[in-house]
């Protein structure tokens, strides 16, 4: 009796059709229009040197996360202004780890909404256009992926000879993708290099 070879080969081990598939390269899940002008995120596992126009955000600061989130959520419900990506963490220094100090949610543009205090823990400024060094990773934002990030990003600050005057995280995606697709970038914001 004459067996089909197709199954057969699929039973030796080592053959092509037990190979396992390699991971796929991370995509960015597009959950919500960018600011305009903003930047596709990426590219991935890697730095790059990125430059962002002026935009309009809405700032709390808040030592908890989530509450930061739910502050400015009721702020952008209250005031009409349509939800965008990312979200912005203010990053500080804090020994070997790196600490949320305010939050953000940006505006579509610059037209969009009204500068100023928004009650007591809402603040809606203008940032002028900068460039940054970018390391982007698609997984959760765990402090050893914040870790990696931002080792990469000190590398390249001083192999490039650059200075950050200042740390923030861009989170692209909310709770609605799972925790391994979601995109993140650390970045350091240059100083301006006049003269």
């Amino acid at each position: 009796m004459k067996l089909p070879l197709l199954p057969l080969l699929a039973l030796l081990p080592g053959c092509a059709m037990n190979a396992v598939e390699a991971p796929a390269a991370p995509a960015y899940v597009n959950e919500a229009p960018l600011p305009a002008g903003w930047p596709q995120p990426g590219p991935y596992d890697q730095v790059s040197v990125k430059s962002y126009p002026a935009y309009r955000a809405a700032f709390t600061r808040n030592s908890w996360q989530s509450f930061g989130f739910w502050t400015l959520f009721a702020h952008i419900q209250r005031q009409h202004i349509p939800m965008t990506a990312p979200v912005e963490l203010s990053m500080k220094k804090s020994g070997d780890q790196m600490e949320m100090s305010a939050m953000a949610f940006l505006y579509r543009d610059g037209k969009v909404g009204a500068l100023g205090a928004d009650g007591k823990r809402v603040d809606v400024r203008d940032v002028p256009a900068s460039k940054a060094l970018s390391y982007t990773w698609q997984g959760p934002d765990s402090k050893a992926n914040v870790a990696k990030a931002r080792t990469a990003v000190e590398a390249a600050l001083t192999e490039r000879k650059l200075t950050a005057k200042a740390f923030r995280l861009l989170g692209y995606n909310g709770p609605g993708t799972p925790r391994a697709k979601r995109t993140w970038e650390l970045q350091a914001l240059l100083e301006d290099k006049k003269g």
